[in-house]
This record gives structure tokens, C-alpha cells and sequence, in this order.
């Protein structure tokens, strides 16, 4: 189904696997990580084709993997922060934007993670608290320093997950929306009227364009939508995918919307809003002045300036509420961002910070079930999660895992109707203490060698 983002329609998109072999403590182990190759999301650049896109995605996960053979240290934080550093130097020299160059970073650190759990005989949220992996939070973070992630994260791992579904720019709002040609005979909900019902949905995710006309009929006609569908409770976020140039763009398309009366009772449903600014000028010193001349602005977070260790800092110190949290930008610095949070929550305690699990289209059998796992152990909630509706289940993949999911996560994913796995979701809930039986993850070997090596990879 087409998942509209920003500048980029995907319609269909790589999926690449990462597999590291570690010696842990004199013992072998094996971890694995995934993740989709999504054009014009870590760079966003609207005059680049497609495929010279996923090549650059390749070449910096071909140059994290090959930096990462023979790196040594005492804990997985200490080996990672070596390849880290070597990852970020090569990605200055190639002139790459650092979101970039990280992803191939956090593929190696998701396998790596995962091998050490696997060695321990630990699932993520156990060795994350007790630190285990040996993070030093005061390395990311100044004011951590002598701090432990047991500090700050929660004693126990989320058993129950609010999903938060995405309405894309594309995507059709009722079923007499969609074209016979267009509709999918795969047993899943399509539009976004008979998602809510399917799924008992309460919290969303609505992406705008930044054309103030088309936005305000598509954000009235999902009010009425939602006031008819969806819980009385329901919540939202909304995402400005960096359609803005600045931020009194963006307060004169907010204002607009509190202007207008039928959005009223709307608006008063929302959680935050999403990088409405474009990477470029998000983190500037005028954005500061901006934001203090604008007293009662919807709390606002980045997601796509969170390019570097120090994101978090930059963007709280002018006035943002928080930041996003997706593997792909890095777990190891996903845990310390959100002891940070917990720290300042500490010390201003009716400031409000946020934290929000958002999603790339993750997909299964590893991506998504790492994604949560980290997610469950953060403590957040409410979690973008959209690969399971832009793609249809796992259908892709071979009957071989698509048994193997089955089987480690009972409770997550459920048969559908066409023989494939699909996420279970009930009431709008993801079940998700399977993940806590696991190391980080799958729970299984992934047997990588049916894919396409990268080497031989050309997309069509």
C-alpha cells in the first residue's frame, strides 16, 4: 500500500540484514538486526534519484560492518563507541550528513546488542538496566556522568504498547475513498475509517503537507472521522516531516487551525507535534527567539535533526520538549537520551519532556521486534507503528520465518487470514511480553544466506 512521507511515495523499498559474530567473553555468539532502505528519509534530497539513494544506505552499513571486524573492548558500549567514532570521521570525510552515516552505525550496534544478550542469556531490558552492556552515560550526556541506566529506567519493561497508527498523505480516509483498482484484497484494513474500527485504535499519527488549504480539509475531514470512530479519548500527534522553512511558517499554519472552529475540539486531543522544521534551520539560534515570542506553541519535537550525540541538548536548550526514538538513529544513545529526560523530569518536575516511539515502516521478522523490545524497555507507550499497514504481514518472507515468528512471539503476531503473520493488535494495544523472553529481538536464526548478498544487490 503506498505509504506517502514527506517528499517520497513508498511503494515498494530493500530490506537489508546485518549479521554479526562476536566472541563474548571466550564464548561465540551471533546477532543479528534489519532495517528498510527508505529513500528520502536520511537525506531528503528532492533532485537525487532513488537508487543512488539506496546505494549511499548500503555503502555506509558496507563501511560500519567492515569497520566493526576486529574492534575489541570490555563491554558492547566500549566496542560501539570505538566504531562510532571511526563510522563519524569517514562520514565527515565523504561529506554524508551524520543521521546518514549513523544508520549503518546502529545496524552493527543492534547485532552486536543482540549477541551479547545471547551470550548472557539476558533479554535487552534486563542487561540495559542493570548495565550490563556497560553504557557510560556520561560519555553522550555531561550531566549523567556517574549516573547508571538503572537509575532512570524503568524497573520493568512494558508488557502492553499503545499503538499509534500513522495516517499517511496518501493514504484514503474512508472506504468509498478508494478506487475499485485500488483496493487490496489481502484481509487487512484499508482505509483509515475501517483501521480505527479493525483495531479498536485510540492514539495517531497524521502527517501534513504544508499546503495550508489541502491540510485543513484533510485534518476536518479526520476530525469527523475520529469524533464518529474512535475512542472519546483518542490522542494524536502530528508530524510536519520538515515541511516548513520556518518557524513563523509553521506558527501561522498552527494558528490557522486554532482559528478554525471545526478544529476545535480537534486540537484539543493532540500530544505534540513532530519536526515541523526542515533539518536545515531547526536547530539555529533564531529558532530560541522564535519559540519564546510564542508562549502557548504545541510542544514541539525533532525527529530527522537528531543527527549527532548532542541533538538532545541542542534542541531542549532551545526551547523544543523532547525528541524521537527509532533504532535506526541508535539504541545506545536512545537509552541515554531518555535517562537525560528522566533526569531534567527530576529536576523540574512539572516541566513536561518527551520521549515518543516513532517508526520507519519497521517490519518483521527482526526489525519491528527489536524496535519494540527497546522500546518496552525506554518505558514508551506510545509508539508510532506502520510497517504492519503499509506492508501486508510478513507475507514477504519465507514460510520457513514466518513459522519462526509465530512460534517466539505468541501474543505480538496471530495468522491472518491468508496464511501469513500479521501483528495482533486489540484495542489498540500491542501484547509484547514475548520480547521479554528474548535476547534483543527475534529469538531465532534468521537464515540470512537466502537473501542477496549486498555485493550483488541492484534495484529494479
Amino acid at each position: 500500500m503506498p505509504f506517502k512521507y514527506g517528499i517520497a511515495t513508498m511503494t515498494r523499498v530493500p530490506h537489508a540484514f546485518v549479521r554479526v559474530r562476536a566472541d563474548v567473553e571466550g564464548k561465540a555468539a551471533a546477532g543479528i538486526s534489519a532495517d528498510l532502505l527508505p529513500p528520502k528519509w536520511f537525506t531528503k534530497n528532492p533532485d537525487k534519484p532513488v537508487y543512488e539513494e539506496i546505494f549511499e544506505m548500503i555503502k555506509v552499513i558496507r563501511h560500519a560492518a567492515t569497520a566493526a571486524i576486529g574492534l575489541s573492548g570490555e563491554t558492547a558500549f566500549a566496542v560501539w563507541r570505538s566504531l562510532y567514532q571511526q563510522q563519524d570521521d569517514w562520514g565527515r570525510k565523504e561529506n554524508l550528513p551524520p543521521l546518514l552515516t549513523h544508520f549503518g552505525t546502529s545496524l552493527v550496534e543492534r547485532a552486536l546488542i543482540e549477541a551479547v544478550c545471547r551470550a548472557a542469556g539476558k533479554p535487552f531490558h534486563e542487561m540495559a538496566r542493570s548495565n550490563r552492556l556497560g553504557l557510560r552515560l556520561g560519555e553522550i550526556h555531561a550531566p549523567l556522568r556517574e549516573k547508571n541506566p538503572g537509575d532512570f529506567l524503568p524497573p520493568k519493561p512494558l508488557d502492553r504498547i499503545t499503538l499509534r497508527h500513522t495516517v499517511g498523505l496518501v493514504d484514503p480516509l474512508l472506504d468509498e475513498h478508494i478506487e475499485p483498482a485500488n483496493r487490496l484484497q489481502d484481509g487487512l484494513p484499508q482505509s483509515f475509517a475501517a483501521c480505527v474500527r479493525t483495531y479498536g485504535l485510540r492514539h495517531f499519527k497524521i502527517k501534513v503537507s504544508g499546503h495550508l488549504d489541502h491540510d485543513l480539509d484533510r485534518l476536518e475531514q479526520l476530525a469527523r472521522i475520529l469524533q464518529r470512530e474512535a475512542h472519546p479519548e483518542y490522542k494524536f500527534s502530528l508530524d510536519g516531516n520538515e515541511q516548513f522553512k520556518s518557524l513563523a511558517d509553521f506558527r501561522v499554519f498552527w494558528e490557522t487551525l486554532e482559528r478554525t472552529e471545526s478544529l476545535k475540539e480537534f486540537l484539543r486531543h493532540r500530544l505534540f507535534v513532530e519536526q515541523p522544521l526542515h533539518r536545515d534551520v531547526a536547530l539555529r539560534a533564531e529558532v530560541a527567539e522564535g519559540f519564546a515570542q510564542w508562549p502557548n506553541r504545541p510542544l514541539t519535537i525533532i525527529d530527522e535533526s537528531d543527527g549527532t550525540l548532542g541533538s538532545l541538548p541542542a534542541a531542549l536548550a532551545l526551547g523544543y520538549a523532547g525528541i524521537t526514538h527509532k533504532n535506526c538513529k541508535g539504541v545506545f544513545k536512545g537509552i541515554a537520551n531518555r535517562c537525560l529526560l528522566t533526569h531534567l523530569e527530576r529536576e523540574k518536575p512539572r516541566t513536561k519532556w518527551i520521549m515518543s516511539g516513532e517508526d520507519l515502516a519497521t517490519i518483521g521478522p527482526v526489525s519491528v521486534i527489536q524496535d519494540l523490545a527497546a522500546m518496552a524497555a525506554l518505558g514508551i507507550q506510545s509508539v508510532e507503528r506502520n510497517g504492519h499497514h503499509y506492508f501486508p504481514g510478513l507475507s514477504m518472507f519465507s514460510k520457513e520465518i514466518q513459522e519462526q515468528v509465530l512460534a517466539a512471539h505468541t501474543g505480538l503476531y496471530e495468522r491472518g487470514g491468508l496464511g501469513w503473520p500479521k501483528l495482533t493488535v486489540k484495542e489498540g494495544l500491542l501484547d509484547v511480553t514475548s520480547l521479554h523472553k528474548q535476547p534483543f529481538g527475534a529469538g531465532f536464526t534468521v537464515d540470512v544466506e537466502k537473501f542477496t548478498p549486498a555485493d550483488r544487490f541492484t534495484p529494479d
